[in-house]
């Protein structure tokens, strides 16, 4: 039987601290997910729709961008708006007809239509290659990611992490996502959100077409949706059907707890913290099983955040008054 003692000095042991290119890996999926939770927080912290659909236009984004590069040689930038009109297009199919249903109902649509997706991309085999993926789609990246990489030893760093170039990208356009839709979540069209999310009726009592601005919402989401698959697409070198499960959305919403509803950088903290614990803890030396220590990393990152919801249920930068939903 092992000492305590000897479990409690192996649990200090995390070998991943110290490793650049861990990190480097860490922070490209938190800030793909800010990008991802961006459009989230726009639908739920701000009009108080409830979308579990995200990773659907994650996938449609993913998916066009690598079959019209890898399959049909377009041109690898000139993929990516076609990939976010797509997710858009896909969004406004969902929320034309779903969008007057009570908030329950349409969670239900969004999630059910995020599956659907999946499970075209797993069966359509002559599309999408089925459960294979779709692969070699990066070259254009990888010429622009070397110039990148020489550009930084060139002011002098030597040892640049081989992801880095994507690093860079991805904050950068996970910034520059979160500073525009804060902008605009303070103009008037952001007012007309706030009081859609707070009383639907009183804002078409206004003259204020509620139905509109919420498909608005959610094109908006698709596009951050779609950007994200794009970068998630970049940054596994592939693209599967199972990369686009349920459980992504969730993680999203997981973001939106811990840095609280209507506050676009409590969504990179909250990234940040979920994928830094979740992370980190993977290099926990104990002496269990893989499973075990897997099941023990969620168990931990549960307890955050329960204790999150007990001591500061608006999370880290959220203000209790913005915690009221849509019916």
């Amino acid at each position: 039987m092992t000492d305590p003692t000897q479990i409690f000095q192996l649990a200090l042991t995390f070998e991943a601290f110290t490793d650049i290119e861990f990190w480097t890996s860490v922070g490209i999926i938190a800030g793909i997910f800010v990008v991802f939770a961006t459009g989230l927080q726009l639908n739920v912290g701000f009009t108080g729709i409830q979308n579990f659909g995200q990773v659907g236009f994650m996938a449609i984004g993913a998916y066009t961008m690598a079959i019209l590069t890898a399959e049909s040689g377009w041109n690898f930038w000139l993929s990516l708006p076609v990939a976010i009109a797509a997710a858009i297009a896909f969004g406004l199919i969902i929320g034309l007809p779903s969008l007057r249903l009570r908030a329950d109902y349409f969670a239900i649509v969004t999630i059910a239509a995020a599956e659907a997706i999946r499970l075209v991309a797993l069966n359509a085999r002559d599309l999408t290659n089925g459960p294979q993926g779709v692969f070699g789609f990066d070259d254009s990246w990888n010429s622009i990611s070397d110039s990148i990489e020489e550009f930084i030893v060139d002011l002098g760093w030597t040892d640049v992490p081989s992801q880095f170039p994507l690093f860079l990208v991805t904050w950068g356009l996970a910034i520059g996502l979160m500073f525009a839709f804060s902008r605009m979540t303070r103009t008037p069209w952001g007012r007309v959100l706030r009081a859609v999310r707070e009383d639907e009726d009183a804002a078409r009592a206004l003259g204020k077409n509620a139905f509109s601005y919420k498909l608005q919402s959610l094109a908006l989401a698709a596009t951050t949706g779609a950007i994200a698959g794009f970068l998630f697409a970049l940054n596994l070198k592939f693209v599967v059907p199972d990369e686009f499960q349920p459980l992504v959305t969730f993680t999203g919403y997981a973001v939106l707890i811990l840095g609280g509803l209507a506050n676009y950088w409590g969504v990179a903290l909250g990234s940040i913290v979920l994928w830094s614990v979740l992370e980190g803890l993977r290099f926990l030396e104990l002496p269990l099983s893989e499973t075990k220590i897997a099941a023990l990393r969620f168990m931990i990152l549960g307890f955050v955040l329960i204790g999150l919801m007990a001591f500061r249920p608006q999370g880290f930068f959220g203000n209790r008054k913005e915690m009221v939903l849509g019916d």
